[in-house]
């Protein structure tokens, strides 16, 4: 590879990202029918998996845990076991101090956002982390609303300046290389929103 190249930056770094993975809880999941509900945690899983392989820090958020519980049982197998759930009781978690002190203390400018619901603490968060000056990017296929909130959820994001970027474009914009693509698929397989 060339040394002197250097990738526009305008594409997704995953040595200036952090995945933020917002309010995934039975309690919304609940809400979406169970193949969409499945795919929604299958997929957020997997970027997971990916972010630990690619050294991305990881800020997660459950909403009014000692109401709605702490986030879906097979993300929380997932995370690394020190990984600290925020109870977030701000719909926008950048009106959050303590989980505005994660974020800022990542070090990273770049927040890759997943979870739920795209509508309403997906959009607020990412409008909010637009105004303290960070790059946001939203992977559709690993946020939901029901019906068709996800879509307007979405709409409202692009026009707020945020990223909406599908995942196999995230994916490919994270790893960069053949060899490091080749090695992620080889351990963890592709999840149907990228199959090769």
């Amino acid at each position: 590879m060339n040394k002197n190249y250097s990738a526009s930056k305008s594409l997704v770094s995953s040595d200036d990202s952090a995945l933020v993975i917002i309010d995934v809880q039975d309690h919304f999941i609940n809400k979406l029918d169970k193949k969409r509900g499945r795919l929604l945690i299958n997929r957020i899983g997997w970027l997971i998996e990916v972010a630990k392989i690619l050294g991305i820090p990881l800020v997660v958020t459950a909403e009014d845990m000692p109401n709605l519980g702490s986030v879906f049982a097979s993300i929380i197998k997932k995370l690394p076991p020190d990984t600290k759930v925020y109870n977030k009781i701000s719909f926008g978690l950048a009106a959050q101090d303590d989980i505005l002190k994660a974020i800022k203390s990542s070090g990273r400018k770049t927040m890759v956002v997943t979870g739920m619901e795209t509508d309403v603490c997906i959009a607020h968060s990412v409008l909010g982390l637009l105004e303290l000056g960070y790059k946001v990017v939203v992977v559709p296929e690993a946020t939901d609303s029901p019906g068709r909130a996800h879509e307007s959820g979405i709409e409202r994001i692009k026009n707020a300046g945020g990223t909406v970027l599908p995942l196999k474009s995230l994916y490919y914009e994270l790893v960069r290389t053949v060899k490091k693509d080749n090695d992620i698929i080889s351990r963890l397989g592709a999840p149907d929103a990228i199959k090769l």
